[in-house]
């Protein structure tokens, strides 16, 4: 994360003419994959509604407030336009879930990381053990393992399963990190960040949108894992872009542009000017590194790591629209 004296200089010079942040990332990041859209985006959207009805988890008003500010089947519907309407549907329930999932777990665990510790492991005996779930939020997740196990294959389900753990546990650092008198550096932030993104467990699900399953070999390849790592950061820390304000005024700590702001102790605008480069930078290498592997890929490798990159551009494309940062948009930066 470092930059120089010239580069944190021009972010601050870049500032001076911006109406407010949306004008600065859309003036500066790099989107090389154009906007697309699911047809089945309208279906999947009342689909969401019923299945977390169905298990209880918007009869708490402030949820369902939540779900309809973020829309979780409009980012399902850009991130994999040509997704079939079975496979669109689980991707839309699994986001909603996260966003569920990741809302209650930053409430719990904000001030007493410990607290956090029955939601956890509920969820991971689920994944990992197949237990029966105890909590309404833990019924939704048993579920939605059982959609996956039914439409993936028994290794894509694998896959979905382990990924899905380290996402929770990641949720545990980020308590931490949160809770910490001392403000994470610079490294660490990028690392929990990681953890937390929540985008891997949905790779498999890209898989499984293909006419074959992958090779071990294809799946394991260094080349791949490090496409998987370029994408799901660069998908994520484009929201970070857009939540800043937010982030901010809520105190957050694991967000990539606030890092920057901490690191640089420049203003907001020129902070997220800076880490747009940064991510503008991850999705170039995701470019490079995938046109010159791709002659190596079979026709299922080509379309997983579209997938991938389907996250990148959905990404930035809800996070442009979506009520859950349309609030703070146009707020006046706080340095």
């Amino acid at each position: 994360m470092s930059a120089t004296h010239e580069e944190i200089t021009l972010a601050a010079q870049e500032e001076i003419p911006v109406v407010d942040l949306r004008e600065l990332i859309d003036a500066n990041l790099y989107m090389p994959f154009p906007f697309q859209r699911n047809p089945h985006a309208s279906e999947a959207a009342a689909g969401v509604e019923e299945w977390l009805s169905v298990w209880g988890l918007t009869d708490d008003p402030a949820v369902a407030a939540m779900i309809s500010y973020t829309r979780p089947a409009e980012l399902a519907a850009y991130n994999s336009p040509t997704m079939d309407s079975g496979l669109l549907q689980i991707m839309a329930n699994q986001i909603a879930y996260q966003f569920v999932f990741d809302d209650r777990a930053e409430d719990i665990g904000r001030h007493t990381p410990g607290r956090l510790l029955p939601m956890l492991c509920e969820s991971i005996a689920i994944l990992r053990d197949g237990q029966p779930p105890t909590t309404p939020l833990g019924a939704a997740l048993a579920d939605l393992h059982r959609q996956v196990q039914e439409r993936c294959t028994p290794a894509q389900a694998a896959r979905w399963a382990w990924n899905s753990r380290e996402y929770v546990h990641g949720l545990l650092y980020e308590a931490v990190a949160q809770a910490h008198p001392v403000p994470v550096g610079s490294g660490l932030c990028r690392s929990v960040r990681s953890l937390i993104a929540g985008v891997e467990p949905f790779y498999p699900l890209c898989e499984a949108a293909q006419p074959c399953e992958l090779t071990p070999e294809e799946i394991h390849h260094p080349v791949m894992r490090r496409l998987s790592r370029l994408s799901a950061d660069a998908a994520v820390w484009i929201p970070d872009l857009f939540s800043a304000v937010k982030e901010q005024r809520a105190g957050g700590m694991i967000n990539l542009a606030l890092a920057y702001q901490r690191a640089h102790r420049c203003s907001l605008p020129a902070a997220v000017t800076l880490a747009t480069r940064h991510i503008n930078s991850t999705i170039r290498e995701f470019e490079e590194l995938y046109g010159e592997f791709r002659p190596e890929l079979s026709p299922s490798g080509v379309g997983y790591v579209e997938g991938m990159a389907g996250w990148i551009r959905g990404c930035y494309f809800w996070s442009r629209t979506v009520p859950r940062y349309a609030d703070t948009m146009a707020a006046p930066v706080v340095p």
